[in-house]
């Protein structure tokens, strides 16, 4: 359910949007420790961001600090995953987060049509995913995780 008649959602005033290049991993664990989100080991994360379908990066133009993040994965078919969903904790997060779910879900629809998306994603994101017509556990679909250690 793709909600059509919503108004797409602006990258706010003072942001600059980056499809091209991922941040480094220890930019990238910043903005996940700001957002109370696991961290990982930087090598773990530029392999992860290296086999991603592709990444996008918020950026604040007069700091240059990164201030939102999602990269996706795919089996190029049936399938495409959205991990790391984060923003700044800010007035702006919820803006930033709907920006970068509308962002995402475009490219999929664009260069994967058909496939069926998922997320993990924190509490902080859940209305921007709603608001993006992502339905919490639909038909009664709940999703477990086990950390490997």
């Amino acid at each position: 359910m793709f909600p059509f008649r919503q108004q797409s959602p602006r990258l706010p005033s003072g942001f600059v949007l980056d499809l091209e290049n991922a941040p480094s991993p220890y930019a990238l664990n910043r903005l996940l420790a700001r957002c109370n989100e696991e961290t990982h080991p930087p090598e773990k994360l530029a392999l992860a961001m290296k086999k991603s379908a592709f990444h996008l990066s918020i950026w604040e133009e007069s700091t240059g600090k990164l201030s939102g993040f999602v990269r996706a994965t795919s089996d190029k078919g049936l399938n495409a995953n959205l991990w790391n969903l984060v923003a700044e904790p800010s007035l702006n997060q919820g803006q930033l987060l709907a920006f970068l779910v509308f962002s995402s879900l475009g490219i999929l629809k664009r260069e994967m049509p058909g496939c069926s998306v998922s997320v993990s994603a924190p509490v902080m994101a859940l209305e921007a995913l709603k608001s993006n017509g992502f339905l919490v556990d639909p038909n009664g679909i709940r999703a477990m995780g086990f950390r490997l250690r």
